[in-house]
């Protein structure tokens, strides 16, 4: 018999893509650069719309993550809310017993994924009939290049977004915004302007200047707090403060040679950012791959907590072997349910470059099982857990003085297949069974 072609592995899947780039790096650039027209779809509020369709509870405030245990007492996270719920205050990832304190008659829905995937993906099957390259960025949100469209009149570009729009609301009776723009990061941020089902068109220098520029720069994707703090402090407020007056020297010197050049060129609308159909057979992530998970409740349970770091290691080791990539310096930390307290920052090596797991498991646990114990010894509930490569190799060589055991690798090689072919719930490690009891992990994801 022919010998059969192992399954390919899925690194990417079930992962956030906004977690797939900070920025656009350069490996999600056009190698060319020319004049681009780019349109960006955002459902509004989508797990909460989609749960007022399914239950007619349009008009009321609603969250989706929340829920009332049998004491009463208000636990989870919100993961959306409603337009109705936003109204008081309440917040996509703030805690439902907040939300409920803004609105004491919020209604609390748990998360749903299983529908809201199969409507995601129905909705990407309609966006392939409207555009041969599209990008289903989230679940909620998709990228399209629409270059066949450049030349034509602000009326017939305006027409495409629009039956697109009313395309999906037949469909699925829900509403989306649409932003077209001459760069991904801009057709990103125009989408947001006129939400909850608006079309924001930035065709021109001077629609950038009035409709973009005014934005506050931490609204860029790849802007984090801290990176946003560097900004502010060099006198850049908006993105116009930056297309003006700033320069990419700045930018290379608060973030380095490659990200500050990037981000400088993202901020001022200037990236030639791919859509991003699929992950090209060749890609390799730049810093590494990561995982972070948010509990729905606190605990002091402390092989629960050790099973949830399992689960992290399996979903990090996977990807790296999935990229042909390997890691032997990892960090993390742990934050407690106290929101004023601190989280635990820690960082460890392993013996020698790896992606099997029992080597990259063991040295986390040499490194934070002694912390995580202590805390629970004191009753300090621990709410959210975070673990990620902090430095990779990707050349493969071998291990001058360390080599993976060969019955270890064969058997993760063994289950890698099985993973590939089935999916990653059909096999895994005992060791990643003890999970923090929970209604919501809507936090879950791979970065």
């Amino acid at each position: 018999m022919p010998h059969k072609k192992p399954h390919p592995y899925q690194p990417e899947k079930d992962v956030h893509r906004i977690t797939l780039y900070n920025t656009i790096y350069p490996e999600h650039q056009h190698r060319s650069k020319k004049e681009r027209l780019y349109l960006h779809f955002d459902f509004a509020c989508f797990y909460a719309q989609v749960e007022q369709l399914r239950r007619n509870m349009y008009g009321l405030p609603l969250i989706v993550g929340g829920w009332r245990k049998e004491s009463g007492q208000v636990k989870g996270i919100v993961a959306t809310a409603s337009y109705e719920a936003r109204k008081f205050g309440i917040k996509t990832g703030m805690s439902a017993f907040e939300a409920y304190q803004l609105c004491p008659h919020v209604c609390m829905l748990q998360v749903d994924y299983d529908t809201y995937t199969g409507i995601s993906q129905q909705v990407h099957f309609i966006f392939k009939e409207f555009a041969p390259v599209v990008e289903r960025y989230s679940m909620d949100e998709y990228f399209m290049e629409i270059d066949f469209l450049r030349g034509r009149s602000r009326k017939e570009i305006d027409g495409f977004a629009q039956r697109l729009q009313k395309r999906i609301y037949q469909a699925t009776h829900l509403v989306g915004s649409v932003g077209i723009a001459r760069s991904k990061t801009y057709a990103k941020l125009s989408s947001s302007l006129n939400k909850p089902k608006g079309r924001t068109l930035i065709l021109t220098d001077e629609e950038e200047r009035s409709e973009i520029w005014p934005l506050d720069v931490e609204e860029v994707w790849g802007v984090g707090r801290r990176r946003h703090e560097h900004i502010l402090a060099e006198g850049y407020k908006t993105i116009g403060d930056v297309a003006e007056r700033g320069n990419e020297k700045t930018f290379i010197r608060l973030f380095g040679a490659n990200f500050g050049k990037m981000l400088f060129q993202t901020i001022t609308g200037k990236d030639q950012g791919r859509v991003m159909e699929e992950i090209s057979e060749d890609y390799q992530p730049k810093e590494g791959v990561s995982y972070g998970h948010t509990f729905s409740e606190g605990s002091t349970d402390v092989d629960r907590i050790k099973g949830e770091y399992a689960i992290a290691v399996q979903h990090i080791c996977y990807r790296l072997r999935a990229y042909g990539i390997r890691a032997n310096s990892f960090s993390g930390m742990f934050g407690f349910n106290e929101p004023d307290k601190p989280g635990v920052g820690f960082r460890f090596v392993t013996p020698a470059h790896t992606n099997i797991d029992d080597y990259v498991y063991q040295a986390l646990m040499n490194k934070v099982g002694p912390a995580i114990k202590k805390a629970c010894e004191h009753g300090i509930e621990i709410r959210n857990i975070m673990l990620g490569t902090h430095k990779i190799d990707k050349t493969n060589q071998l291990n001058v003085f360390f080599q993976d055991d060969e019955d270890k690798a064969a058997r993760v090689k063994a289950m890698d297949e099985i993973k590939n072919r089935f999916g990653q719930k059909y096999i895994t490690k005992a060791s990643t069974l003890h999970r923090v009891k929970g209604n919501t992990h809507f936090l879950e994801r791979n970065c």
